[in-house]
Parts: C-alpha cells; structure tokens; sequence
C-alpha cells in the first residue's frame, strides 16, 4: 500500500532527478530492494543520451577499469572496489542484456546497439513499477526535518499535454516533442519522497542551487583538439598545407603529448584528421590533458624504431626507385592526402631522404591552441565536489553552508569524475548509481 500525506498524495521512497545511465540504474537497483521510486526527467524520454554513446553502439563499460584512466584515481579506486567489472555485467544480465568484447577490454552490447541498452534499462523500469516522469524540472527542495520526515520537491512542468506531430521515425518525435516542450506553459506540483538521489549528469549547476550544495563549473572533456601542423617539426623545410586537405582521413598512430619538452602522456589509436585539427580515440583522450602550446607529435609507424622505419624506406628505394618528391613513391605506405602533406613538408631536396623522412614519419607535429566542438561533448568534468560525499554510500554529507542533510545522494556525471574513452565514464555512471539506490533504499547516506 502506498504510502500518503494527510493530503492524500504519494510519498515515494526514492526520489531520482535525471534519468540518464546512473540514474535509471539507482532506481532499478533501490526498486529491487523494495523502495517505491519516481524518476524525474528534464527531457521528453528517459535515457536519450544512451543513444548518442559509443558512436550509437554504447561502449557499455571495460572489462579491465583501471583508476588511472580517471580524474580521481583514488575515488575511483574507492568506488569500484575489487569485483566492479562483474558487477556491471551482472547488472546487465539480470536484466537480459548481453554482452560483447572488443580491443582493450571495451564491451558493448551484443547488438553493437545502444537503443538495446536503453530498451533493457526501461523495460526493468516497468517491470519494478518505477514511475517516470518527463519534461519536468526541480525548482525548490525543502529538505524533511526530522527521520520520519519527507522532501518537498516543487516541480516545473508543462500546464498541459503537449502538442506535436509524430515525425517519420523515433528521432524525428523526439524533435518534434522538445520544439513544442520548449515553447510550452508550465505550472508547478510538489512530489514527496523520503530520499533524493541526483543524477542529472554533466550540467548540474542549477540543481545544485536548488538543492545548497557545492558545485565546481563544469567544462566539456573528450572534445576533437584545435590544432595546426607545427614548423619545428626536425627535418622540414617549408610549411605545410592547410589541415583542412586531410579532412576525414583516418590512420592508426601513437600521439604523445609534450610540455616543455617533456612528453606527458601518450595514446595510440585511430586519429581522425579534421580542418580545425585532429580527432578519434587517441586525441579525444589526449584532450583531458592539453594545454594551449602544447605539442603533439604523431608517430605514423610506432611499432618500428627509427632503425627499422630507415631499413623499410631503403628498401623500399631499392625496390620502386628513388623519392623525387613525388606523392605517387608513398603509395601503399601512406594515404595520398598525407602524402601531399609530406612531401611538401620535406621539399624536392632529396639528400639523405630516409633520414629526413623518418623523422618526420615518427614526429610529425602538431601545435595546440585547445579543445573544439564543445556543444557535441557528452562528457563535462566539474560537479558536485567528491569532498561533499560519502563515496561508500554516494550519500551528500553536507550543504554549501555546511550543515549536514538527510536523505540526499548523488551518482554519475553529476559527481566530479571524468574518465578516458573505452567504457570508463558509463562504468562510474552505472557503479555510482547502482551504490546511491542501494544506500537510498535503505535510508542510509552516511
């Protein structure tokens, strides 16, 4: 039976604001354990981002979550504990989800489809009677005042149902239905819950207003990197072309990122060449790191030393001719965009070529100006400071004012954790919000 004000409204166990990654798993995991939750959603669906993850094929989490691939580590470390990786796959397979392994430990669903994973985290929704809630906003949190108390939670949300066409397809609704939430009148109801979990991902600045707590601003990570072919590259002789003949060129390389002389980190994975600069796994990654002026180098051939790469050019003299600065003698050994590229870079010169080209082949440079595109960022590092909660219980230990509240938790990208591509930021998203509904259910966060 549930449980009723004097008023007659619902007082729910749990209530959860966001429902993205971590917050769909801390209601399926505190409906498990009994506690009767209502997800409150800013977007007209539940679970949207889901589908923009992993290239659409939402790379679910890793098999191998090393801290180092984190913002904190030891926070990280705290988090996953010892058995995390089967955690998350057991989460998933209670709920009818398989999963798949690709290089480096990534896992997706078998399907390679991120729909599945939001179509399996829904239907456990439905299935444990969680209630869902869209196109509504918190706008006031009045904190309950004694154990046997509740949270009073005004919320935003339209005056009336929604008008809209359907569209072609699911993405044209899902257009159609936020044109007409963003011109809709909206009017105020109050939701009471004995427990408040937030999870309203990378932008949590003004939910924390609501709700007193700290909050650090949040900046877009794992954005493609703003750069150009830098002239102080060893062995060139006259600029190169704009970056913007490369445009969509794909290759496999190692790119390591220097300060000051110094390399200070290094990836190796695809790089996807943009005008504006470069892209792809290994750069996204390199991008939590850089600074304006730093140098990036790229190795194109990173499993030879400069011995082997020196031998694998004179033969390839002694077998096709000498280099003449022609793009055609690179055939079969770079792309022709690229090739362009280096042969401008090296000129007609060709005295000692080899040992020109090496060089340029392993340390071909890229100058810095920063991160681009940060609109397309599903990522955002900043949030609610880890200093403010309990990482065992994801339970909030105190307001901006530093009182301490009662009842209120936190997971996901709404925490200030920020990780590496390859699974990681999904596996603190669905670890976190497995913890905080757990802890929620039981009326525990400290």
């Amino acid at each position: 039976m549930d449980k009723r004000t004097k008023n007659g409204d619902v007082i729910y166990d749990v209530a959860i604001i966001g429902g993205g990654a971590s917050g769909l798993a801390a209601a399926i995991t505190a409906a498990r354990a009994g506690a009767r939750c209502r997800i409150v959603e800013a977007d007209v669906e539940a679970g949207l981002g889901i589908l923009a993850t992993g290239n659409g094929r939402c790379n679910i989490s890793n098999a191998r979550l090393a801290p180092r691939h984190f913002l904190h580590e030891d926070a990280a470390r705290a988090m996953f504990g010892a058995h995390a990786e089967r955690d998350i796959a057991d989460f998933f397979e209670r709920l009818g989800l398989m999963l798949a392994e690709e290089g480096e430990g990534r896992l997706y669903p078998v399907t390679r489809r991120a729909e599945s994973v939001r179509d399996v985290l829904l239907n456990a929704c439905s299935r444990l009677g969680v209630d869902i809630l869209t196109c509504a906003t918190v706008s006031h949190a009045a904190p309950c005042t004694s154990p046997s108390g509740y949270w009073d939670l005004t919320l935003s949300v339209p005056a009336a149902a929604l008008s809209f066409k359907q569209g072609r397809d699911a993405k044209a609704r899902v257009r159609n239905v936020r044109k007409a939430l963003a011109v809709a009148e909206r009017t105020e109801r109050t939701l009471h819950t004995r427990r408040v979990i937030i999870a309203v991902g990378g932008r949590s600045a003004s939910t924390c207003e609501v709700f007193r707590l700290a909050h650090l601003n949040e900046t877009p990570v794992l954005c493609p990197i703003a750069c150009e072919i830098d002239s102080s590259t060893p062995g060139v002789t006259r600029h190169a072309l704009a970056l913007e003949h490369l445009d969509g060129l794909r290759v496999e390389g190692a790119l390591s990122l220097m300060r000051e002389g110094a390399v200070i980190a290094s990836e190796v994975g695809e790089v996807l060449f943009r005008p504006y600069g470069i892209s792809g796994i290994a750069a996204l990654n390199l991008s939590r790191r850089i600074e304006p002026g730093d140098i990036i180098e790229l190795d194109l051939f990173p499993s030879l030393d400069e011995d082997g790469l020196r031998e694998l050019l004179c033969s390839r003299i002694n077998n096709i001719g000498a280099h003449r600065g022609d793009v055609v003698w690179f055939d079969g050994l770079v792309a022709r965009p690229l090739a362009h590229i280096l042969c401008t870079m090296l000129d007609d010169d060709t005295v000692d070529f080899p040992a020109r080209a090496v060089v340029l082949l392993h340390h071909l440079r890229f100058r810095v100006h920063g991160t681009t595109e940060h609109a397309q960022a599903h990522v955002h590092r900043g949030g609610i400071p880890l200093s403010s909660v309990n990482l065992e219980t994801c339970g909030i230990v105190s307001f901006h004012d530093g009182t301490s509240p009662s009842g209120l938790f936190a997971c996901g990208e709404a925490l200030d954790m920020d990780a590496d591509c390859g699974g990681y930021n999904l596996a603190w998203a669905w670890t976190s919000g497995m913890r905080a509904g757990l802890y929620a259910s039981k009326g525990t966060s400290c």
